[in-house]
């Protein structure tokens, strides 16, 4: 009777050690793994526009009727983030928020929202948001100049009227992405991590 209990708690160490030695295998792996996948940044697609040129000059008027010169340098010392959306896109209205939250933490940014079609398409999301507070612009021309092909879009517009960083965002690390990128002096987070490879 003793032998057995001696034998199946032998038997038990045993399986624990080698569970330990199988739960820290897959640690190790998870940790192999992360330092391969690089950090996601915001998708920039092939466009006109590049990282550094002068953002283009688009005057229209805001929701609310105001003047308004998108692209140019800004006199009261603002970063601009300017964002397409849609109030058919349901990531648009999911990102809302986090874009609110990230301009607000920047501290030195403003945010634009941009989109195009009729007034009518926009008027109920609109003012259910509040969104006329933000310059909530409707220029189909803006999104052709800005290069915009999917929503929602990103530009970083500098003080000095250049593009810091530009893309499609999906997610919260896409739209943080942009001011990292801006803060590192580089066009995406893509390209960062493509230059410390090669370093």
């Amino acid at each position: 009777m003793i032998e057995a209990l001696v034998i199946s708690n032998i038997v038990l160490w045993v399986l624990v050690v080698a569970l330990s030695a199988l739960v820290l295998a897959l640690l190790r792996q998870v940790g192999v793994l992360h330092e391969r996948i690089a950090p996601a940044g915001a998708l920039a697609h092939a466009a006109s526009l590049e990282v550094g040129d002068p953002a283009p000059h688009i005057e229209v008027q805001t929701w609310n009727g105001a003047p308004l010169v998108v692209g140019a340098p800004d006199a009261e010392g603002l970063a601009t983030l300017l964002l397409f959306v849609s109030p058919t896109c349901p990531v648009c209205k999911t990102l809302l928020p986090i874009a609110e939250a990230t301009v607000a933490a920047e501290g030195s940014t403003r945010l634009v929202l941009a989109s195009d079609g009729s007034r009518a398409e926009h008027e109920a999301w609109v003012y259910a948001r509040r969104l006329d507070r933000y310059g909530y612009l409707l220029s189909a021309p803006l999104g052709v100049a800005y290069g915009v092909a999917k929503l929602p879009h990103a530009v970083l517009i500098g003080v000095d009227g250049r593009i810091r960083a530009r893309g499609l965002v999906n997610t919260r690390e896409h739209l943080e992405s942009l001011f990292e990128a801006q803060a590192r002096g580089v066009a995406s987070i893509q390209d960062y991590m493509a230059a410390q490879r090669v370093a």
